[in-house]
């Protein structure tokens, strides 16, 4: 199937990172049942409603509850650590479960560091290309100068350190897993990873995927207005490898699906109050149940800050989700899409996900 997740594996309201990861497990064999491709983990740091903060851990967790479907990071940040580490942490896990782990990697910890030196933002409007919407950017800059950010960031690595050139790092990676560094990554070496690139726009991380022939995932859930140019810029820099002959693109996106819109759209409340936070600088709160999110007041303010991620959710029944998700892979020519799907009720989370493989699967 050409759908896959992404687990952020979410703290909801009242429950316990515990709760999370059992949830996690538990949606990872029920998307294994149901066909899905891949199941990928991502990496957060100091926020209270998500607790995938060691995805190399989680994905070995996940592996272990498992048997089939590929396991793997969406992504890794290399700004946090070094190529040595990481090869030796999936490699540790490859051992064990050879030819299922992707080994996603992403820049985001120095794409924050470039935002707060100062950038230029330039101000687009929405646009509809071929049935999909393309909403205005939103400026990452302010958020990457708050404080609490900027503070964090002084915690993730050691004090002094300065990360090396992203395209470097990528090289070191391959070189340890392919055995051409001049040192040896023990596990790691020769490992049956696959290695991905994760980018949210056409800078330098599609440019690095394309130039070193290795596979890109896309950001359309968390950056919409970028996603067009950043496949764009990864297909035109795309040389074949023994990795890929063509380009290989999966896309993001956020869904929720029910049995009716009003129970999907009912499901999707919280939704806009949790991105509110991650906006604000807080970090993701404790994901809120419908009640929460009805109870709070917004503010002109607070609806401009998350309309770009309300208006590309995609929420509804089966086969409108579907549809709208076909019309992203058409335009975006992508060869898979990559589901993220939070709700406060598991049940719900899990549910949404079956219904969709389900709608995605009939001819």
């Amino acid at each position: 199937m050409t759908l896959s997740i992404l687990d952020l594996a979410p703290i909801t309201s009242g429950h316990t990172a515990a709760d999370a990861l059992r949830n996690t497990l538990d949606l990872a064999r029920r998307a294994e049942e149901y066909g899905y491709s891949r199941y990928w983990l991502a990496e957060h740091h100091f926020a209270p409603g998500v607790a995938g903060s060691a995805p190399a851990v989680l994905i070995a967790l996940v592996a272990a509850a498992t048997s089939t479907i590929r396991v793997g990071s969406g992504a890794v940040q290399l700004g946090h650590q070094t190529p040595l580490s990481v090869v030796e942490q999936f490699g540790l896990i490859d051992a064990l479960y050879p030819g299922r782990i992707d080994l996603g990697i992403g820049r985001s910890g120095q794409r924050r560091a470039e935002l707060a030196k100062g950038t230029t933002f330039e101000k687009k409007d929405a646009r509809i290309v071929d049935g999909l919407l393309i909403p205005p950017p939103f400026d990452w800059s302010r958020l990457a100068k708050h404080p609490h950010l900027t503070h964090y960031a002084t915690l993730l690595q050691q004090p002094g350190a300065q990360t090396p050139d992203f395209a470097g790092q990528i090289d070191d990676v391959l070189a340890f897993l392919n055995g051409t560094h001049e040192a040896h990554a023990v596990p790691g070496e020769g490992a049956d990873v696959q290695v991905w690139i994760l980018g949210s726009s056409g800078g330098q991380s599609a440019q690095v995927a394309g130039e070193r022939g290795l596979p890109f995932a896309a950001n359309y859930h968390v950056s919409p207005s970028s996603v067009l140019e950043a496949v764009e810029a990864y297909r035109e820099a795309f040389k074949p490898s023994e990795a890929l002959a063509e380009p290989y693109v999966i896309v993001s996106a956020d869904a929720v699906v029910a049995e009716s819109q009003a129970r999907a759209r009912d499901l999707a409340k919280g939704y806009g109050l949790w991105v509110r936070s991650i906006r604000t600088g807080a970090g993701a709160m404790p994901y809120p149940a419908a009640e929460e999110a009805d109870a709070h007041v917004w503010t002109d303010a607070d609806r401009e800050l998350v309309k770009d991620r309300i208006d590309t959710q995609f929420v509804g029944t089966p086969g409108q989700v579907a549809e709208r998700l076909r019309v992203l892979r058409r335009v975006t020519g992508a060869d898979e899409l990559l589901i993220t799907t939070i709700t406060h009720g598991h049940d719900d989370r899990v549910r949404s996900y079956e219904l969709l493989a389900e709608a995605w699967n009939r001819p």
